[in-house]
């Protein structure tokens, strides 16, 4: 019993020492030579619950990462989900219901 637990902990110390030098040495290779991705994002409305997609937005982590986000509120869910359909936002935040009436 105990060499398994061994075995598990060398293979899951192995696995860690592989794979931390991958990530820190992997290169952002997107293709799109600095230009940044458009994307819209529809919220059913101003949260709370929202703030730390606010505090990103203001920071400019999405435009470290090459997204342009545009963020726009629907103001009901049915209008985030019909934004969301007919292709006039990439992500709508509304609760399950919206998509389950869909």
């Amino acid at each position: 019993m105990k060499n398994k637990k061994w075995i598990s902990l060398a293979a899951a110390v192995v696995l860690a020492v592989t794979a931390l030098p991958m990530g820190v040495f992997a290169a952002k290779k997107d293709g799109t030579d600095g230009k940044l991705t458009k994307v819209t994002l529809n919220e059913v409305a101003h949260s709370i619950f929202y703030a730390p997609q606010y505090v990103a937005i203001e920071e400019g982590y999405f435009k470290d990462e090459g997204l342009d986000l545009t963020l726009v509120t629907g103001f009901g869910a049915d209008k985030t989900m019909t934004a969301v359909i007919s292709g006039e936002a990439d992500i709508g935040f509304m609760g399950a219901e919206a998509s389950v009436y869909a």
